[in-house]
């Protein structure tokens, strides 16, 4: 799962992104430590697990991780192949998501694309070239549908939906905007749209106004996010930046300093985690404690088959317990002692916070 971070020039977006490439530097023993230089991987925050790492001292330690890749920088024209467009939006079309980096803070000192700082004029031309895009690509595929439909009239519902798109967005709204079924998203996905990809927003701050709900620009951006049912997360990228070059008790101490319990990248990890729909069960014991990445929904077998795939083919049972309930009992044993540690089959969907332990046999 990948998320893109975008953004116009000159609005942090670089130093955010070397912000979590240097977060992520120490990931050796994750499962991507030889990655593209356009991608940084970084651990999911998890109290969870340093409790469990507390119980049972294993002799590794893996967090769930999110991956950001670097977008191409974007200007007015891209969709016509302006600047870099053209590569922006090819890779774009090939992330989960979209993070947009989006300047809310004042300095004479760094010089605006446009001349002075708008939050919402900065959305609206990033927006306006992805919508830009997606009227080319969906104008193709509603001229697709109406040949089709000479010879096959059930298609019509897929053309009206398409054309419902298609007149949303001439007016200058985003895919994601729209309320669709689960039928309609599912006739929507092969179109890959991408205003239609989850999109969160990211506040570049001022160091003054971190931990401070004032800032004019963040209050803008959060009206524009409302229409789009998005969040706005605010990150001060220049101290970030500084953030993630600390060690983990000299980032507590500068944390104290600044007012506030975690960092702006730590926030912005578990957000975007949670915007691509994912959730996290956990394994524990004295060789590892681990957190494991799958979509929520994810049923008892398929999760296991992130383990290996054998655990998938031979599944036969998950013995699962809650993480507030292994905590409070102190171990497995004795959470079994007292009737805590439930036997599950193929049709339980695994829950975040899931402490698992699978049977099979191939």
């Amino acid at each position: 799962m990948k998320l893109g971070i975008v953004g116009l020039p000159n609005v942090g977006k670089s130093t955010l992104f070397n912000a979590i490439t240097n977060a992520g530097a120490e990931a050796a023993n994750y499962p991507f430590c030889t990655i593209e230089p356009n991608v940084g991987v970084v651990p999911v925050p998890d109290k969870r697990l340093d409790v469990l790492a507390e119980m049972y001292h294993p002799e590794k330690y893996t967090p769930a991780i999110v991956e950001f890749v670097d977008i191409a920088g974007l200007v007015k024209g891209a969709s016509k192949g302006e600047g870099l467009g053209n590569k922006f939006l090819s890779h774009i079309r090939e992330v989960d998501a979209i993070a947009h980096v989006v300047r809310c803070f004042d300095d004479p000192n760094v010089i605006h694309v446009d001349g002075s700082v708008d939050p919402a004029r900065d959305v609206e031309v990033i927006n306006m070239e992805l919508i830009f895009s997606d009227l080319e690509v969906l104008g193709r595929r509603i001229d697709k549908v109406r040949k089709d439909m000479k010879g096959d009239r059930t298609l019509a519902g897929q053309l009206a939906l398409y054309e419902r798109v298609y007149s949303a967005m001439e007016e200058g709204r985003t895919a994601r905007s729209l309320d669709f079924t689960e039928d309609e998203l599912a006739l929507l996905e092969d179109v890959r749209l991408l205003t239609l990809k989850p999109t969160l927003y990211i506040a570049n701050i001022g160091e003054d106004d971190i931990g401070n709900d004032d800032n004019e620009y963040v209050k803008k951006l959060r009206g524009i996010a409302a229409a789009e049912r998005a969040a706005v997360i605010p990150v001060c990228a220049g101290i970030e930046a500084e953030i993630a070059q600390l060690e983990d008790d000299e980032k507590k101490e500068f944390l104290s300093d600044l007012g506030i319990e975690e960092s702006g990248l730590d926030h912005l990890v578990r957000e975007s985690y949670a915007l691509l729909g994912l959730i996290s069960y956990l394994t524990a014991g004295p060789k590892e404690v681990r957190a494991w990445t799958i979509v929520k929904g994810t049923k008892a077998p398929q999760a296991a088959g992130k383990i290996h795939s054998d655990f998938e083919r031979g599944f036969i049972r998950a013995e699962i317990i809650s993480f507030d309930d292994l905590v409070a009992c102190g171990s497995m044993n004795a959470a079994k002692e007292k009737g805590l540690v439930r036997s599950e089959g193929k049709d339980y969907v695994i829950k975040d916070g899931d402490v698992v332990l699978f049977r099979f046999n191939v």
